[in-house]
């Protein structure tokens, strides 16, 4: 797909964005003919306005209004994929955070996984809206792409090496270093639950460690890979297994961001730590009520095998922290709880920290990229320690099952932590959002950093 933008001086056809109310301010000719077809300017129509030749003079989008605009994201770069082919460029101005909105849908309107049907989607170009900085456009545009690529590749084609392959990859085009641990040098290394989650399958499961970046604060990256989860030996019924290709999209998430970062060059020094693994069907498969011992040294009492991801993500909890980052930032798809809580369109997060908390709320809302703070809460620490095992991986009663999971994650990071919950995948067809995988948060993030680490 297209993620650049034409050149400034390319000729091309003015777009001009307009409500129905507003429509009188436009050239005169435009204006005419909006009246003459009785065009309403609803959020996102567009209106091909014909020049004295035939050709087009402009083309119209209709913003529609206040209510429209609060229900929905994307909606006016989208118009892209309807547009006749050429080139366009934005007539009239908007605020910038509107106009960055509108550059990336635009650019994202035109994303297809065609990896085994079908061809790209050929869309218009566009010339970026004066003030917005396309690198930074162009960059996050690159992420989410490749961050729905991962996501929506089946697990046949996308595991533990696959992902491996993918870090790899992002690294050698930045200049960022990757070390590997698999199979059972996790064990020699001190990775126990990892190496226990990965070991029935025949993919053998790795944590992949990227390091990037020679100076300014530090910000690790941690990501669950677990690149398809049958729900082990308590398996998980078919209508629950039919999408955990994408259980691995808080590595995709990261790596995604971390593709972000490293293209805008930021002055932070970088790590991505994932843990990638298949929670397979074996006979050495882990079993309920086993007591796992951790990298950190905490016990943990297995009570469902399909709680994976948090054994996984505790490991490489504990290795971020030994290095004492000033940040870490965990991404999984990690509880059916946050999806019944806040649906599949907003990712809860969970801080301590309230200035890290403002700073995520306030990004979400100028990058279209919605996040919603959930608590810490303390009380239900007790929900999560189990008689013979310092930890409960499966707490019953089916309370609060996205704030447990993130309490038990908590105990492995003393650093500054960040945890986010998202779904990452997209149910229904959506402005610039096709139904399948997709980025969440990872924007909101990339826009807070300068305040979450004091650049």
């Amino acid at each position: 797909m297209q993620t650049h933008f034409a050149p400034a001086d390319t000729k091309s056809t003015p777009l001009h964005i307009t409500t129905f109310e507003e429509i009188v301010n436009l050239p005169k000719a435009a204006a005419d003919w909006a009246g003459k077809v009785g065009y309403k300017a609803g959020l996102g129509q567009e209106l091909i306005v014909p020049d004295k030749s035939g050709g087009i003079s402009c083309i119209l989008i209709g913003n529609g209004t206040d209510d429209a605009r609060a229900r929905s994201r994307f909606d006016l770069g989208a118009v892209a994929t309807r547009l006749p082919a050429g080139t366009y460029h934005l007539a009239n101005e908007l605020p910038q955070d509107k106009a960055e909105e509108f550059a990336l849908a635009w650019l994202l309107s035109g994303y297809t996984f065609t990896r085994y049907k079908g061809s790209p989607t050929d869309i218009p170009a566009l010339v970026a809206p004066a003030d917005v900085d396309t690198i930074r456009v162009e960059a996050i545009a690159a992420g989410e792409v490749l961050t729905r690529d991962l996501i929506n590749t089946p697990a046949s084609d996308m595991g533990p090496a696959e992902l491996e392959d993918a870090a790899r990859t992002i690294a050698s085009t930045f200049g960022a270093k990757v070390d590997v641990t698999e199979g059972s040098d996790l064990l020699r290394q001190n990775f126990p639950m990892i190496h226990t989650v990965g070991r029935a399958s025949n993919r053998a499961p790795r944590l992949i460690d990227m390091h990037w970046g020679k100076q300014g604060p530090t910000l690790t990256l941690v990501g669950k890979g677990v690149c398809f989860d049958t729900g082990g030996l308590n398996i998980k019924p078919g209508g629950s297994m039919g999408l955990m290709k994408k259980d691995m999209g808080g590595a995709a998430t990261v790596l995604g961001l971390a593709l972000m970062i490293m293209a805008l060059d930021l002055p932070i020094r970088l790590r991505v730590l994932i843990p990638a693994v298949e929670n397979s069907i074996d006979g050495n498969a882990f079993r309920p009520q086993d007591v796992l011992t951790s990298r950190k040294g905490l016990t943990v009492e297995i009570n469902n095998t399909d709680a994976e991801g948090r054994l996984v993500l505790a490991d490489a909890l504990a290795l971020a922290d030994e290095s004492n980052p000033d940040l870490v930032i965990s991404m999984a798809t990690l509880t059916g709880a946050a999806r019944v809580a806040l649906g599949p369109d907003l990712s809860p997060f969970y801080t301590d920290d309230d200035g890290h908390a403002v700073a995520l709320s306030e990004s979400a809302a100028k990058v279209a990229d919605p996040v919603w703070r959930m608590p810490f809460h303390g009380p239900y620490e007790t929900m999560i320690e189990p008689g013979i095992a310092d930890l409960d991986n499966a707490p019953k009663g089916g309370f609060a099952g996205s704030i447990t999971a993130a309490l038990f994650l908590r105990r492995f990071v003393k650093a500054p932590y960040i945890h986010f919950d998202i779904y990452g995948w997209q149910p229904s067809p959506a402005p610039a959002r096709p139904k399948g995988g997709v980025g969440m948060g990872a924007r909101t993030i990339l826009d807070a950093l300068p305040k979450l680490l004091s650049l």
